[in-house]
């Protein structure tokens, strides 16, 4: 959590061939330079390692939201309204064309990326670079986040800090999403028309990013107030006691809020499900399940903050049920005993360990199962606990899990105030764009491993479609 996002590419773009200015002659050629910085960026990106992707994101955040500010200005510009005070000639020669390869398409072949599509307009351009930025934020959470599961377990300060640097960058993400699809309510021509293979930026895929990311806003403010799944983190850390003498406590009335705010997270992913299978092309088949886990997940954690205030209230035996409404609703198995199948137990064991795996070693898909894993843990933590109490103390009757899902409360979400402002070149930088370029065309990004049609080369002896088993780096 959040989920793994590929970052698009895209083609190469001379504004000089479709834009004209005669106030502000060097703003065309201007802006082709920076986006040609951003086009390497994501290039260069996409050949790193998870871990050399992980510390190259804030640059390339960078140099997103440097070129965002000339896309706005060229944008408001063409409106003909002024930017930072002054008045722009900005007139069209020829339609913008450019090429954007998506990356939450489902592919009509597995394990293959999408094609680029070539859509027309600066919208299309605008909406591909906001979408790419918002990805980033996203990515960026998700680095954050790793170091929860860092070998030195992370201090309750430290856990705070990381959890409310994630928190950050995923506002900052919805609110990219939100301004995209207002822009598309807005507009008076109605939502910008772009080719079918678009789906990335098409306004349901907009709609429904911004409700995962509420989902998972909602998780992250849970995860800052629920002290479980740092203790089972401890208590798998061998050289960690801490969790043998401090034991967690959840106030009554704080389980209650907790518990509105999973289920709010659990309809939120429910509402980006329906949002992605509305389109006719859906979305990549990863990220439909990724919605689902996270679904699961919060539902799940919804039945435990239930549990928890049952406990608190002295009813172990209803908290007992409800951590078996929470384990089915991960998909383990329980039977009328009230105790887990031993297949669905293997399963979930070897689900946990692949995860363990994937976490220490940074890997690209860490995360993807939106937390069951992990949630899995704290239930079974829970349960062994309130049944050696219920067995020893309190002796009462367990009763069936399946009526209590029907007393769930009504959902609540975390409040998001933060909105996007559009932000555009300042008045010093506009008034440099008063003189008249160079004769000189800017230098495009690095194509080494394409062909004029923008298709990757095959080495020399290559076998078609194997040019990825061959490495980048010369002998020479």
């Amino acid at each position: 959590m959040p989920f793994p996002f590929v970052l698009p590419t895209t083609s190469q773009l001379s504004y000089q061939s479709h834009l004209t200015s005669s106030t502000h002659p060097s703003l065309p050629s201007a802006s082709t330079a920076q986006r040609a910085l951003v086009r390497s960026a994501l290039k260069s990106h996409r050949r790193l390692s998870p871990s050399e992707k992980a510390s190259n994101l804030q640059s390339l955040v960078t140099a997103l939201s440097d070129y965002i500010r000339y896309l706005d200005s060229l944008d408001i510009g063409l409106g003909g309204k002024p930017v930072a005070s002054e008045d722009i000639d900005l007139a069209l020669v020829q339609e913008i064309d450019v090429e954007w390869r998506p990356t939450l398409t489902a592919s009509a072949l597995p394990g293959r990326e999408s094609e680029r599509v070539k859509g027309r307009g600066l919208d299309f351009e605008l909406y591909f670079v906001y979408h790419t930025l918002a990805l980033a934020y996203s990515l960026q959470a998700r680095q954050s986040l790793l170091g929860l599961y860092a070998a030195a377990t992370p201090s309750p300060d430290q856990r705070l800090s990381i959890i409310r640097n994630a928190s950050q960058n995923l506002t900052r993400a919805h609110s990219l999403h939100a301004y995209l699809r207002n822009r598309s309510n807005l507009s008076s021509d109605g939502p910008p028309s772009f080719p079918a293979g678009a789906v990335d930026v098409s306004q349901s895929m907009q709609s429904a990013l911004q409700n995962l990311l509420q989902a998972e806003i909602n998780l992250l403010s849970v995860l800052k107030d629920d002290p479980y799944p740092a203790q089972v983190l401890q208590a798998r850390n061998k050289d960690d006691r801490e969790w043998m003498i401090k034991a967690p406590k959840t106030p009554k009335a704080r389980a209650a809020i907790l518990q509105r705010l999973c289920i709010g997270a659990a309809e939120k992913a429910a509402a980006a499900l329906v949002a992605m299978k509305s389109n006719s092309k859906r979305g990549s088949v990863e990220l439909v399940e990724y919605c689902t886990n996270i679904r699961s997940t919060a539902r799940a954690k919804g039945c435990r903050f239930a549990a928890i205030e049952a406990d608190v209230s002295g009813q172990t035996g209803k908290a007992i049920a409800w951590l078996h409404a929470g384990a089915n609703e991960l998909g383990v198995e329980i039977d009328s005993t009230g105790k887990q199948s031993r297949f669905s137990k293997l399963k979930n064991t070897y689900a946990e360990k692949r995860e363990d795996s994937k976490i220490a070693k940074g890997h690209a898909s860490w995360g993807a199962d939106g937390g069951q894993s992990e949630e899995r843990r704290v239930l079974d933590f829970l349960h062994a606990k309130y049944t050696r109490e219920n067995d020893t103390i309190n002796v009462q009757i367990v009763p069936e899990w399946r009526p209590l899902l029907a007393l769930m409360p009504s959902a609540m979400n975390f409040p998001i105030d933060e909105k996007w402002k559009v932000e555009t070149l300042a008045e010093d930088e506009l008034a440099r764009m008063r003189a008249v370029p160079n004769n000189e065309e800017p230098s495009p990004a690095d194509s080494s491993d394409e062909d004029g049609e923008g298709k990757a080369r095959q080495p020399a002896g290559a076998f078609p479609g194997t040019n990825e088993d061959y490495g980048r780096s010369s002998y020479y």
